[in-house]
């Protein structure tokens, strides 16, 4: 029997707890109150079960079990993206339904973060005798920018090796860079747009948005014959102000926006179909044709790819235009070995075409780390023996606290390859296998690197 396996004794309790840290709506900026607290659930569990915890910052905190020998750390983020639209069930109510658990942050990464309070548990439960200490690391801006790192790192050391379970297994030794830009201008300069709205968050495909049309100057039939041979899904309504059109997409992450429909995108690609630039303002205008529906940054003078980490991925988050504010904001993930000055002086140079403002919001660098690390071989041989199965290293798109580790800790787990967990979607579910799989190789390996 391996010592992961005795988890599985507290699944009951576990999932208590998960859906009340499901039911906190802990988005960063939006509900700063839920995500205080639910980094004070995490500390009053960790005291309940007879751990020490520390609240550092305003937005991190760890749990901690052993003293001395190497600082070994397992790191993660208890705020999640808005819900969005056409959920199947409350996404803030833990929900098991046909084999799966269905919550918001269910994958991303609140089952996980739980999980990682429940192994350091079951270590002190079980009387194991660490020759190092293990940090349970938690942070709740995770999806804004990472800065609750950054000011836990202020204060607080680098672990020696550490993990992240806010990803996919295998084991991902390198990250892609990740770009937030914002274009905009003063004032909507538009003539016949008075309104366009969509998102909710830059690193997600958003799934709807809508525009407002000023009601003397829109064609009503070009409008209807453009919108049936187009691929979007398209409602038209008539109010007191003018026609609204609302565009219908399918939201995703935004390290794979290919595997979304934008609905800002549709929209744009149809009121650009029948206006001219002025009628429809700067910022639209660029998307058009800097943009259009693509995903890999060809009219941007984007396109490229490394073999180490894939193609650069460019998504729209957020369109928000009305009579005194026109902004958008783009997540842009480049390739490993790229020079970042050289994506934002590109992105910069077509968006001055358009006399928009740029500004880059958020920077957060590649990761690479050694495949051949004492840690790269614990986690590998920690996956084998749970799973019997050799583990995979590769690459993402997607950002983790990984990259805040200075090369000295990967992403390792929580979602297994096959498994449609929606992340940044709708209906975001695990299954429930898969879940409590993950929790054996979480706890076999912390285990391991407690007792190394």
């Amino acid at each position: 029997m391996l010592f992961g396996d005795k988890i599985l004794k507290y699944k009951d309790e576990l999932l208590a707890d998960l859906n009340t840290l499901i039911g906190m709506q802990s988005i960063d900026g939006k509900r700063d109150d839920e995500c205080d607290r639910a980094l004070k659930f995490i500390i009053k569990r960790a005291s309940d079960f007879g751990l020490l915890s520390e609240r550092v910052t305003d937005k991190s905190a760890h749990v901690e079990l052993g003293s001395g020998g190497k600082l070994c750390g397992v790191l993660s983020h208890l705020d999640v993206v808005p819900a969005g639209n056409n959920w199947s069930v409350s996404p803030y109510v833990l929900t098991e339904k046909d084999g799966r658990i269905y919550g918001r942050g269910i994958a991303d990464d609140k089952g996980a973060a739980l999980v990682n309070l429940y192994c350091l548990r079951a270590l002190k439960d079980e009387g194991v005798a660490g020759k190092n200490t293990i940090r349970a690391i938690y942070g709740t801006s995770e999806e804004t920018g990472m800065d609750d790192m950054d000011g836990y790192f202020e204060r607080m050391p680098l672990p020696d090796m550490a993990f992240t379970p806010d990803s996919e297994y295998g084991i991902c030794c390198a990250e892609k860079g990740i770009l937030h830009i914002q274009v905009s201008t003063e004032r909507n300069d538009a003539k016949t747009l008075s309104q366009f709205h969509s998102g909710n968050a830059i690193n997600a495909v958003p799934d709807m948005a809508y525009v407002m049309l000023d009601s003397s100057s829109y064609d009503e039939q070009l409008l209807m014959r453009l919108a049936d041979a187009s691929k979007g899904n398209f409602e038209f309504n008539y109010t007191i102000d003018g026609l609204m059109i609302i565009s219908r997409g399918k939201a995703a992450h935004a390290c794979e926006p290919e595997k979304g429909q934008n609905a800002a995108l549709e929209l744009i690609d149809l009121i650009a179909n029948a206006y001219d630039v002025p009628e429809i303002g700067s910022i639209c205008s660029f998307i058009d044709y800097a943009i259009n529906k693509e995903t890999n940054g060809r009219s941007l003078g984007l396109k490229m790819s490394d073999s180490v980490s894939g193609s650069l991925t460019v998504n729209l988050g957020c369109v928000h235009i009305e009579e005194n504010k026109a902004y958008a904001q783009f997540d842009i993930r480049y390739p490993v070995t790229v020079n970042s000055d050289v994506v934002i002086k590109q992105f910069e140079k077509v968006a001055e075409n358009s006399n928009l403002k740029s500004e880059v919001l958020n920077h957060e660098k590649p990761l690479y780390a050694e495949k051949d690390s004492e840690l790269i071989k614990v986690l590998s041989e920690t996956y084998k023996s749970v799973t019997g199965e050799e583990v995979d290293i590769y690459s993402t798109g997607g950002g983790t606290y990984a990259r805040k580790l200075g090369g000295r800790g990967v992403a390792f787990g929580p979602n297994f390859k096959g498994d449609d967990i929606r992340m940044h979607n709708a209906d975001e579910s695990v299954d429930y296998n898969n879940f409590f799989k993950h929790a054996q190789i979480c706890l076999e390996a912390i285990y391991r690197l407690y007792t190394l």
